[in-house]
């Protein structure tokens, strides 16, 4: 049955964000090195070797099953309140493990896109994904520059295992250049905190302009009316974990505020570790644009890293 999306969330996740695939690529990898014509056949037989042996949970794992799981609010005849795309730069041939593992593991996952080593960003649109998430850098900014859908590369620390329930999705922003535009940002960056203060009281009344992650929060906060609980007890909570402070803080509430969007949590940490409420929080992901930030949060919760636009000044400014 074909069904509307337009009030659907759509996630798009890359095979290596979904599963383990470290050991297949590392070797992929080590034979291009030395013998790059027939690296591709080395990976292709240790895949269809191993197809029937399943993967390893990965990094966005934990927050794929707590979104799947909100369908079990679904209205007979209604669309789901969630799709999941697997996207994969895998032929369709040494992609059978993957599908093997989804359905081991019981995962309603109904739909993929296989690309035998070509970007798999390309065809994100005519998915209508909402969210794309990744571990290759490269097709992350592809889907930023184009404005596709909001992405972000999942970091991927060692030996990493989350352990989060998927009764309730837990989702963290950061705020200026993910939720919101980059212009406060560049205020801080070329002129200084003070200058960002005041730039930000002064305009504690202009709503700030959408960034990059602008869409997929206003699509969660559609997804929340769907479900039969609202606020403190939904299915869905919602924070923003910012290193904003006093008197800048006003402005990132009245913006939400005008764009409709109701938010659980905020912490405003002035410049403090946000590792720590992010683990309090026990998100499921958190998405920021800045290394320091995430090179602590990587390691209490599930990462992912929101890219400037190629054109953006915040290239230079890094």
């Amino acid at each position: 049955m074909a069904f509307n999306l337009e009030n659907t969330l759509v996630i798009g996740i890359s095979a290596t964000a979904l599963f383990d695939l470290c050991e297949a690529d590392n070797l992929y990898k080590e034979e291009f090195k030395r013998h790059p014509n027939t690296a591709i056949d080395i990976y292709r037989a240790f895949m269809l070797k191993h197809e029937d042996v399943l993967l390893e949970t990965g990094i966005g794992y934990p927050l794929v099953r707590a979104l799947l799981n909100l369908n079990r609010y679904q209205k007979k005849g209604e669309a789901p309140l969630v799709e999941v795309v697997i996207m994969s730069r895998n032929s369709p041939d040494t992609g059978v493990r993957v599908l093997n593992t989804i359905r081991e593991l019981e995962l309603s996952i109904t739909r993929s896109a296989f690309t035998a080593g070509e970007s798999s960003a390309d065809y994100l649109e005519a998915f209508d994904v909402d969210l794309f998430l990744t571990t290759n850098e490269e097709d992350a900014q592809k889907v930023i520059d184009n404005g596709v859908c909001a992405s972000a590369v999942l970091n991927i620390p060692p030996e990493y295992k989350p352990d989060i329930s998927d009764e309730q999705v837990r989702i963290a922003f950061d705020g200026d250049a993910v939720l919101f535009d980059e212009s406060s940002e560049l205020v801080y960056k070329e002129e200084g905190i003070e200058a960002f203060h005041n730039n930000e009281q002064k305009s504690q009344n202009i709503p700030m302009n959408e960034g990059p992650f602008a869409s997929f929060l206003k699509k969660l906060a559609k997804l929340q009316e769907r479900l039969p609980m609202k606020m403190e007890f939904s299915p869905i909570r919602i924070a923003i974990v910012t290193a904003r402070n006093a008197p800048s803080d006003l402005r990132v509430i009245k913006t939400l505020r005008h764009w409709g969007v109701y938010v659980d949590e905020a912490f405003f940490l002035g410049g403090l570790e946000k590792s720590k409420i992010l683990k309090s929080f026990k998100a499921h992901i958190f998405f920021d644009d800045q290394d320091v930030h995430l090179k602590n949060s990587s390691l209490v919760v599930p990462s992912g890293k929101v890219l400037y636009p190629s054109s953006s000044k915040l290239q230079l400014l890094k």
